[in-house]
């Protein structure tokens, strides 16, 4: 990534992202402090690794709604940023805030992945605003493909989203349509 693309504002230690890559990129950057607990996102705070605090959610949520990404959907690789985060985190002090903007960012994605007309990311991603208020209600709605690449990314994660599995219930519909593509141990 040149300094262009992702401007890391030396002053407030800010990530900026300039586009969806970039942000995936700096998602990527909050995936490493959470690992090692060092670097540009736990500077100035006791950080201990494999821990995920209120600082480092509020990191992805200022990353995800960046002004030049905010009228642009989720992208794949911004959610699959999210879910190595979501993995990395052995220990969790954020009061469940993380696990609300992952399966809000993961929803936007299949949504517009879809054809399906999601709101900015500012309201979607918003924990003042409900999932159910936006997210599509049935899967005949959403791309198989998509529905089988979050039950790829659910299969293999040892933390259950709570918010997310139920979703994907609902979207499914008690998994009836695709029987053998949601085995995520629900």
């Amino acid at each position: 990534m040149s300094a262009s693309t992702l401007k890391v504002a030396q002053s407030s230690g800010v990530l900026e992202p300039s586009c969806r890559d970039t942000a995936a990129h700096a998602l990527t950057i909050v995936r490493d402090g959470v690992i090692t607990g060092e670097g540009p996102t736990t500077k100035g705070r006791v950080h201990f690794s494999r821990e995920l605090d209120a600082d480092d959610a509020a990191w992805c949520a200022r990353i995800l709604t960046a002004t030049a990404v905010e009228h642009q959907p989720v992208s794949r690789a911004e959610a699959e940023a999210l879910f190595s985060i979501d993995e990395a985190a052995a220990e969790r002090s954020d009061n469940g805030r993380f696990d609300d903007l992952l399966a809000k960012a993961v929803v936007h994605h299949a949504a517009s992945a879809s054809g399906l007309p999601v709101p900015p990311r500012t309201v979607a991603l918003s924990p003042e605003t409900a999932i159910e208020s936006w997210a599509p209600a049935r899967s005949a709605n959403v791309d198989t493909e998509v529905l089988e690449w979050i039950a790829s990314q659910m299969r293999g994660n040892r933390r259950r989203n709570r918010t997310l599995m139920a979703l994907v219930a609902t979207i499914v519909g008690a998994f009836t349509q695709l029987p053998n593509v949601f085995d995520i141990g629900m």
